[in-house]
């Protein structure tokens, strides 16, 4: 394997990725970066995503797309047995995703992307785990046994986060919200004003925790930031 190869597949943290220049399109959250093209019409769309599957460099890593009527979302992360995440490869790509959009006339809307994740509080984990990976028909992420991903990658990813005693006082299920992590405070100000509460902020500018008016739990994360890996609630 050449040194250019080696270098491809090295493994790269969010901020390494948004520290890079020529990936303004781009914001880096739970499943990888992502980006959203405004095509306006399906026409349009089916363009830009002829032109990215003819590009030269993908390896065997494609893009997920999401072609729709109004516009055309792009993820790149790497699945496979031993790693779920980004590589250098992937900062590449996105560039040149990004300039065969500006060749087309299509501009990157970075606030209309977002990942929910849905997280399950478990006394017996790896049974709790089991049941859903055999409901759901997903797969265990590389290197966790608390995380299970749809293979087709459509559906919303399950976290299993471990309890140590129970807690009746509070909802077992709730959901994970990943933004642009500079959306993150807006979109937090924004659950507040609609009638929310802010729980915890502790792990802030990376994870806060929320609450509905009923107390139903919430977090929003964002990756990007300057920092250690955020704690997991």
């Amino acid at each position: 394997m050449s040194d250019v190869q080696i270098d491809a597949e090295r493994r790269i943290r969010p901020e390494e990725f948004h520290e890079s220049a020529g990936l303004g399109d781009w914001r880096v959250l739970g499943e990888g970066a992502c980006a959203y093209f405004r095509t306006g019409s399906f026409t349009a769309g089916a363009r830009l995503v002829q032109e990215i599957g003819e590009l030269a460099g993908l390896g065997g890593d494609h893009p997920d797309v999401d072609l729709r009527g109004e516009g055309v979302t792009v993820r790149l992360i790497t699945v496979a047995d031993d790693y779920y995440g980004l590589t250098a490869r992937h900062m590449e790509v996105a560039r040149q995703i990004s300039a065969v959009a500006r060749k087309l006339g299509i501009a990157a809307d970075p606030s209309a992307v977002q990942t929910v994740q849905v997280t399950v509080d478990a006394l017996a984990g790896a049974d709790v785990v089991a049941f859903w990976r055999a409901l759901l028909g997903y797969q265990d992420r590389a290197g966790s046994a608390e995380d299970l991903i749809d293979p087709n990658r459509r559906g919303a990813p399950f976290y299993f986060q471990q309890m140590d005693e129970p807690r009746p006082q509070r909802n077992r299920v709730h959901v994970d919200v990943w933004v642009p992590y500079d959306l993150a405070e807006a979109r937090i100000a924004a659950a507040v004003a609609a009638g929310g509460r802010l729980l915890d902020d502790s792990n802030a500018p990376s994870h806060w925790v929320l609450a509905d008016p009923e107390g139903n739990e919430a977090c929003v994360g964002a990756a990007g930031w300057t920092g250690p890996e955020p704690a997991r609630k």
